[in-house]
């Protein structure tokens, strides 16, 4: 029975993230913390459903999971499904307009998140109230910059409708291939914009910057930990964020695997349930649940990866690194500076694929090799590393889908940022104020959750389903356990 003394202290919904989330603190007698929590409190079912259809329908149908990623999750499952055709190789128009597709979708998303979600934190303040703290108040008081980010993520969702075919949900990847080139129209309307583009974004990193090591000596502790990392690298160690192969760090930089196939991503990876979240918890076989949790996304990206191949964006991963004290980085909040690094690498790399002719090739589709009943496929959406692992029958039929997706791999990592800035800020404090728990959401919001892509769960999750009168009053309560 909890003690009568407890006092709990909800924060829900989660706002200024994608997908419904809660916090519950658990504090005693005397205000202090004695459990933090992320809930995710609500269920998908995405690895279920799919099950008995048609392989080639999976691309098109994982991305209804989110309407802000599903860009991430449609080239992940046709990467998969071209292993499942026989498919090893793509014709360079298909994987390069693939590419451009991947690049478009990381443009656009790192801009929402910095501009749309996380700025009115970071210009308006911690503590600015709640009333002037969003969206609106940044075009009140930096119409320019609010102006620049509409446009950002405008540039990025035109790329996704020219490679995909809608800005939303597209259907541009097909098993082995792509259903279009990108006509000279479509790349001269996207070359005429793309100057400002790499100037805008050299800003978002300076901005990022500038407040990061202005605020430095506040943010170095700010819901910080030291932690695993976890991300994709080229054969030379490079970032590669739509192709490359699976590297771990510890929290000192150490490797603990490298170069991991997607295909043998069950040899480092596994995953445990909770009873009181619908998002799993995936860790490092090698360490085990208590010590194998690992973070994904920007900071991890950086951290994992040696080098970045377009100049500018490497140029702004080593000063970050400079600044930071070097590789690798466990300041939480400095996941908004790497993400600004991100957009200015994909900048440069929509930059250097509108120029290349094999955008408007021909040879779209790749004949169909051996037929497979297995595979798998990894690349870095937006938020980090995405899994997608399908299992086909002879009748062509989905018999298995798991999903391990950027957000549930930082499900541990949040937790732990809710409860050390539950501790830092909150505990023993007499009065809770609501500035206080917008620091909870704040450091939440620095891995730019997608909760509703997360919300995959193995086992008999718990229900309880409570009657109330047209009062309110409660007249009756069931509950079943997991």
């Amino acid at each position: 029975m909890a003690n009568p003394a407890t006092q709990r202290i909800v924060i829900e919904p989660l706002t200024r993230v994608e997908g419904h989330g809660k916090v519950t603190l658990l504090l005693d007698d005397r205000h202090r913390v004695q459990q933090a929590r992320l809930h995710i409190v609500e269920f998908r079912g995405f690895e279920r459903f799919i099950q008995g259809r048609p392989y080639w329908e999976v691309p098109v149908l994982v991305q209804r999971l989110c309407g802000i990623c599903p860009v991430s999750h449609h080239l992940c499952a046709a990467k998969a499904i071209d292993g499942i055709v026989g498919v090893d190789r793509l014709p360079p128009t298909a994987d390069k307009m693939r590419r451009l597709m991947h690049y478009g979708q990381i443009f656009q998303s790192h801009a929402l998140h910095f501009f749309y979600l996380a700025s009115p934190d970071l210009l308006l303040g911690f503590d600015a109230p709640v009333e002037r703290r969003n969206v609106v108040g940044v075009i009140a008081e930096h119409p320019e910059l609010a102006l620049q980010g509409v446009a950002m993520r405008k540039f990025g969702q035109e790329i996704i409708l020219a490679t995909a075919g809608k800005k939303i949900h597209g259907t541009g990847a097909i098993p082995g291939g792509i259903n279009k080139n990108l006509s000279v129209p479509e790349r001269d309307r996207l070359l005429a914009d793309l100057p400002r583009m790499l100037e805008w974004s050299q800003k978002a990193v300076a901005l990022a910057r500038d407040y990061t090591l202005g605020q430095l000596e506040r943010l170095r502790d700010f819901g910080s930990f030291e932690s695993n990392h976890v991300g994709l690298v080229r054969p030379d160690g490079a970032l590669d964020l739509y192709d490359g192969r699976l590297r771990a760090v510890d929290a000192r930089g150490g490797v603990l695997v490298d170069q991991v196939e997607p295909g043998d991503y069950l040899d480092v990876i596994a995953e445990e349930v909770r009873p009181w979240s619908y998002m799993k918890f995936p860790y490092l076989k090698t360490l085990g649940p208590a010590d194998g949790w690992y973070r994904v996304g920007p900071l991890a990206r950086l951290n994992v990866c040696d080098s970045i191949d377009t100049p500018l964006a490497e140029a702004a991963r080593r000063e970050l690194f400079a600044a930071l004290g070097g590789r690798p980085s466990n300041v939480t909040m400095a996941y908004h500076w790497a993400r600004m690094v991100e957009l200015l690498h994909a900048a440069e790399v929509i930059e250097r694929l509108l120029g290349d002719a094999d955008l408007q090739g021909e040879d779209l589709v790749a004949p169909a090799g051996e037929r497979r009943f297995e595979s798998v496929a990894m690349l870095e959406a937006p938020r980090g590393t995405l899994t997608h692992h399908y299992r086909v029958d002879e009748n062509d039929l989905v018999t298995m889908a798991n999903l391990i997706v950027s957000t549930t791999c930082n499900n541990e990592a949040m937790n732990r940022a809710v409860r050390r800035i539950a501790d830092d800020q909150i505990s023993g404090r007499p009065e809770i104020t609501e500035a206080l728990l917008n620091q909870i959401e704040i450091g939440i919001r620095a891995y730019d959750p997608c909760l509703s892509c997360a919300t995959h769960a193995l086992g008999r999750m718990p229900l309880e389903v409570t009657l109330v009168d047209a009062r309110g009053e409660v007249l009756d309560r069931r509950t079943r356990p997991s």
